[in-house]
């Protein structure tokens, strides 16, 4: 008589290999991926705008189409929905800027892109790859997980990568 293996609890949302997580635990992620997807082109847009600006230069269409590599027709409709949601003002001959929601919402994605950043490089990432490992990371990271990162680059993680064999 084959003996069937009691059933395994899971802790902290983890799963023992083959079984499916809570439907409860595994629909909450799978929201929080949506929800960042919506977010990835209006963050990157406004910490781009605000880079912009930040470096004296005015953000143009053509200069973000550049930067994003998409056409100016793309940048145009972007910016029509970035205005409309009062997130950007467009001046005539001017270029774009940011209003306090702008650039509050800018602010938020250079802070989390800087810390994925420094995290990668603290695990001796390449530059390359940290341009674009941290361009993709940073809109889908949490709260949590970003206090971790913080944590671990507090508590020396770069001295101890540095310190392993390579």
């Amino acid at each position: 008589m084959t003996q069937v293996p009691p059933p395994v609890t899971q802790h902290s949302g983890t799963k023992p290999s083959g079984q499916m997580p809570d439907a409860d635990l595994q629909s909450a992620g799978f929201r929080a991926n949506r929800e960042a997807r919506r977010n990835v082109l209006i963050e990157d847009y406004l910490e781009l705008i605000s880079d912009l600006l930040l470096e004296g230069q005015e953000a143009r269409q053509v200069d973000i189409a550049a930067r994003l590599g998409v056409s100016q027709p793309t940048v145009a409709k972007m910016l029509a929905r970035l205005s409309a949601e009062g997130l950007v003002t467009q001046k005539p001959w001017r270029g774009v800027f940011l209003t306090a929601s702008g650039e509050e919402r800018a602010s938020a994605a250079r802070a989390r892109h800087q810390l994925v950043e420094a995290f990668l490089r603290a695990l001796g990432i390449s530059d390359e790859s940290i341009l674009v490992d941290a361009e993709g990371m940073e809109h889908y990271v949490g709260e949590e997980t970003l206090t971790a990162f913080q944590r671990a680059l507090d508590g020396g993680l770069m001295e101890f990568m540095s310190s392993l064999p390579k």
